[in-house]
């Protein structure tokens, strides 16, 4: 038998509980990895659940919060601009005319409250498991059932087209400069967050008003999403109304370039 240093079992090279094992190498680095991702998880989550929606839920509960607090701050600013309105009139040193120019522009602008005959849309997303109720029409797409922007802005259309002399969405008053924008389920209006259902209330001319929803190409496609997926849909006359003024911001904001 050989003594040379490549044979196994002397004292010259490893023996065979010694030898190099690449699998165990192998092992011990995937322990080692796993190691680490189980305190990287730990540390990220600081004995949290991080599967959890907890983090989506308190950037919800900002945005709520941060909306009531636009609409505490639009009150504040209405209570002062009433105040400032008073203290104006009081001695301006206007003439009679002037005033009453300034009265209509304001009228125009939406600041100052209106009153007359009122129309009231209500639009809701449809009832849960809803499906088609007609015969050849497909299966509802999430997209189906809830209420979109086109569809707000279609209804605040008609109605300017119907003579309005001043709506309403929710509790805010609209004016030239409103935006009526949905993000995912919600409506964002003037700094504000809402969610279905949506009431859009009108001063004007009720039978115009209705006329004008009836001959509105857009309206008259939400309505089919009424009529077979149960979209909600709801016009109501609510005799003498007065619509609020606008008591927000008037002041135009642009972009500008960047120095």
């Amino acid at each position: 038998m050989s003594n040379s240093a490549d044979s196994p079992g002397t004292g010259a090279g490893p023996g065979p509980g010694r030898r190099f094992r690449p699998v165990r190498v192998l092992t011990a680095a995937v322990f080692a990895l796993a190691g680490l991702i189980f305190f990287t998880s730990f540390d990220t989550a600081k004995g949290t659940n991080i599967r959890t929606d907890a983090s989506l839920l308190r950037l919800s509960d900002l945005v709520q919060d941060r909306s009531r607090k636009n609409g505490e701050l639009e009150e504040a600013n209405a209570a002062l601009r009433r105040d400032v309105d008073t203290l104006a009139r009081r001695d301006d040193g206007s003439t009679r005319e002037e005033d009453a120019k300034l009265a209509e522009l304001e009228d125009r602008a939406g600041t100052q409250p209106v009153e007359g005959e009122a129309l009231t849309v209500t639009l809701d997303d449809a009832p849960p498991g809803a499906t088609a109720r007609l015969p050849g029409y497909p299966d509802p797409q999430p997209d189906y059932l809830v209420i979109h922007q086109q569809d707000l802005q279609a209804v605040v259309n008609a109605l300017w087209q119907g003579g309005a002399r001043g709506i309403k969405v929710m509790d805010q008053r609209l004016i030239s400069t409103s935006a009526v924008r949905c993000v995912g389920n919600t409506l964002i209006l003037q700094g504000r967050v809402y969610s279905p259902p949506y009431t859009i209330q009108a001063v004007g001319d009720p039978k115009r008003l209705k006329q004008a929803l009836a001959e509105s190409p857009a309206i008259q496609n939400y309505m089919v999403y009424v009529n077979v997926y149960g979209l909600g849909w709801k016009v109501e006359d609510q005799g003498t109304v007065k619509l609020p003024g606008y008591s927000g911001t008037v002041d135009l904001h642009y972009a500008r370039p960047v120095q």
